[in-house]
Protein backbone atom coordinates (compact mmCIF):
# COMPACT_ATOMS: atom_id res chain seq x y z
CA UNK A 1 0.00 0.00 0.00
CA UNK A 2 1.67 3.21 -1.16
CA UNK A 3 0.93 6.15 1.11
CA UNK A 4 1.40 9.90 0.79
CA UNK A 5 1.06 12.39 3.64
CA UNK A 6 0.42 15.99 2.58
CA UNK A 7 0.60 18.67 5.24
CA UNK A 8 0.79 22.37 6.04
CA UNK A 9 2.68 23.42 9.18
CA UNK A 10 2.96 27.19 9.51
CA UNK A 11 3.81 28.56 12.93
CA UNK A 12 5.36 26.15 15.41
CA UNK A 13 5.87 22.88 13.55
CA UNK A 14 2.96 21.24 15.40
CA UNK A 15 1.43 19.59 12.36
CA UNK A 16 4.80 18.65 10.91
CA UNK A 17 5.55 16.62 14.06
CA UNK A 18 2.25 14.76 13.79
CA UNK A 19 2.66 14.22 10.03
CA UNK A 20 6.14 12.82 10.59
CA UNK A 21 4.97 10.43 13.31
CA UNK A 22 2.22 9.09 11.06
CA UNK A 23 4.44 8.89 7.97
CA UNK A 24 7.04 6.82 9.85
CA UNK A 25 4.44 4.20 10.81
CA UNK A 26 2.82 4.17 7.37
CA UNK A 27 6.16 4.14 5.53
CA UNK A 28 4.72 7.11 3.66
CA UNK A 29 6.17 9.81 1.49
CA UNK A 30 5.87 13.09 3.40
CA UNK A 31 5.44 16.38 1.53
CA UNK A 32 4.31 19.90 2.23
CA UNK A 33 1.30 21.02 0.23
CA UNK A 34 3.28 23.54 -1.82
CA UNK A 35 5.56 20.69 -3.02
CA UNK A 36 2.73 18.48 -4.31
CA UNK A 37 1.53 18.19 -7.87
CA UNK A 38 -1.97 16.76 -8.27
CA UNK A 39 -0.68 14.16 -10.74
CA UNK A 40 1.43 12.64 -7.93
CA UNK A 41 -1.69 11.33 -6.22
CA UNK A 42 -2.23 8.72 -8.93
CA UNK A 43 0.70 6.69 -7.54
CA UNK A 44 -0.80 6.29 -4.05
CA UNK A 45 -3.48 4.09 -2.48
CA UNK A 46 -3.82 6.13 0.73
CA UNK A 47 -3.38 9.89 1.08
CA UNK A 48 -3.29 11.87 4.32
CA UNK A 49 -4.24 15.55 4.38
CA UNK A 50 -3.44 17.69 7.41
CA UNK A 51 -2.75 21.13 8.79
CA UNK A 52 -3.25 23.31 11.78
CA UNK A 53 -6.75 24.61 12.40
CA UNK A 54 -7.29 28.30 11.76
CA UNK A 55 -10.63 29.92 12.60
CA UNK A 56 -12.33 26.54 12.75
CA UNK A 57 -10.97 24.93 9.61
CA UNK A 58 -7.81 23.60 7.99
CA UNK A 59 -5.28 25.87 6.30
CA UNK A 60 -6.56 27.76 3.25
CA UNK A 61 -3.58 26.52 1.23
CA UNK A 62 -4.59 22.90 1.90
CA UNK A 63 -8.25 23.60 1.09
CA UNK A 64 -7.24 25.41 -2.12
CA UNK A 65 -5.05 22.47 -3.15
CA UNK A 66 -7.93 20.03 -2.65
CA UNK A 67 -10.29 22.32 -4.59
CA UNK A 68 -7.96 22.08 -7.59
CA UNK A 69 -7.70 18.28 -7.55
CA UNK A 70 -9.39 16.27 -10.29
CA UNK A 71 -12.05 13.75 -9.32
CA UNK A 72 -10.41 10.41 -8.51
CA UNK A 73 -11.57 6.83 -8.06
CA UNK A 74 -10.48 4.10 -5.69
CA UNK A 75 -8.48 6.38 -3.41
CA UNK A 76 -8.63 6.35 0.35
CA UNK A 77 -7.77 9.35 2.49
CA UNK A 78 -7.38 10.37 6.09
CA UNK A 79 -7.51 13.78 7.72
CA UNK A 80 -5.41 15.08 10.59
CA UNK A 81 -5.00 18.37 12.40
CA UNK A 82 -3.51 20.22 15.33
CA UNK A 83 -5.41 22.95 17.11
CA UNK A 84 -5.20 25.34 20.00
CA UNK A 85 -8.73 24.30 20.93
CA UNK A 86 -9.80 20.90 22.11
CA UNK A 87 -12.04 19.23 19.54
CA UNK A 88 -15.45 18.77 21.14
CA UNK A 89 -17.84 16.53 19.18
CA UNK A 90 -20.96 18.35 17.93
CA UNK A 91 -19.37 21.71 18.82
CA UNK A 92 -16.14 21.72 16.83
CA UNK A 93 -16.09 19.81 13.55
CA UNK A 94 -12.80 21.21 12.27
CA UNK A 95 -12.59 18.48 9.65
CA UNK A 96 -15.95 19.14 8.03
CA UNK A 97 -14.85 21.65 5.33
CA UNK A 98 -11.89 19.45 4.30
CA UNK A 99 -13.88 16.22 4.55
CA UNK A 100 -16.62 17.65 2.30
CA UNK A 101 -14.10 18.77 -0.33
CA UNK A 102 -12.27 15.43 -0.32
CA UNK A 103 -15.49 13.48 -0.66
CA UNK A 104 -16.55 15.72 -3.58
CA UNK A 105 -13.28 14.74 -5.26
CA UNK A 106 -14.14 11.06 -4.90
CA UNK A 107 -11.86 10.23 -1.97
CA UNK A 108 -13.14 7.82 0.66
CA UNK A 109 -12.29 9.02 4.19
CA UNK A 110 -11.01 6.14 6.35
CA UNK A 111 -10.13 8.11 9.49
CA UNK A 112 -9.62 11.45 11.21
CA UNK A 113 -7.11 12.43 13.89
CA UNK A 114 -6.72 15.62 15.90
CA UNK A 115 -4.59 16.73 18.82
CA UNK A 116 -3.75 19.94 20.63
CA UNK A 117 -0.88 22.13 19.53
CA UNK A 118 0.87 25.23 20.79
CA UNK A 119 -1.22 28.28 19.93
CA UNK A 120 0.15 31.81 20.21
CA UNK A 121 -2.47 33.61 18.12
CA UNK A 122 -3.97 36.87 19.42
CA UNK A 123 -4.75 36.80 23.16
CA UNK A 124 -3.00 33.45 23.61
CA UNK A 125 0.23 35.12 22.51
CA UNK A 126 -0.06 37.70 25.27
CA UNK A 127 0.42 34.96 27.87
CA UNK A 128 3.09 33.08 25.94
CA UNK A 129 0.63 30.73 24.26
CA UNK A 130 -1.67 27.90 25.23
CA UNK A 131 -0.88 24.19 25.05
CA UNK A 132 2.82 24.74 25.62
CA UNK A 133 4.82 21.66 24.75
CA UNK A 134 2.05 20.22 22.57
CA UNK A 135 1.97 18.08 20.63
CA UNK A 136 3.87 16.13 23.25
CA UNK A 137 5.14 12.54 23.36
CA UNK A 138 1.69 11.27 24.33
CA UNK A 139 0.06 13.12 21.40
CA UNK A 140 2.64 11.73 18.99
CA UNK A 141 2.09 8.21 20.37
CA UNK A 142 -1.64 8.64 19.71
CA UNK A 143 -0.84 9.77 16.16
CA UNK A 144 1.34 6.68 15.69
CA UNK A 145 -1.41 4.45 17.10
CA UNK A 146 -3.92 6.05 14.73
CA UNK A 147 -1.58 5.39 11.79
CA UNK A 148 -1.00 1.80 12.94
CA UNK A 149 -4.75 1.27 13.09
CA UNK A 150 -5.10 2.59 9.54
CA UNK A 151 -2.25 0.42 8.33
CA UNK A 152 -3.64 -2.71 9.96
CA UNK A 153 -7.21 -2.21 8.75
CA UNK A 154 -6.19 -1.29 5.22
CA UNK A 155 -3.68 -4.13 5.01
CA UNK A 156 -6.51 -6.48 5.90
CA UNK A 157 -8.74 -4.83 3.27
CA UNK A 158 -6.12 -5.04 0.52
CA UNK A 159 -5.31 -8.65 1.45
CA UNK A 160 -8.95 -9.55 0.82
CA UNK A 161 -9.22 -7.88 -2.60
CA UNK A 162 -5.77 -8.65 -3.97
CA UNK A 163 -4.81 -12.26 -4.71
CA UNK A 164 -1.77 -13.67 -2.95
CA UNK A 165 1.29 -14.48 -5.06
Amino acid sequence: MKTLVIYVSVHHGNTEKVAGAMASILDADLVQVHQVDASMLERYDLIGFGSGVYFGKHSESLLDFVDKLPVVKNKKAFIFSTSGLRKIPLVHDFDKPLRKRLEQKGLYIVGEFSCRGLDTYRAAGLVGGVNKGRPNANDLKKAEDFAKGLKDSLHSYFSQILPSS
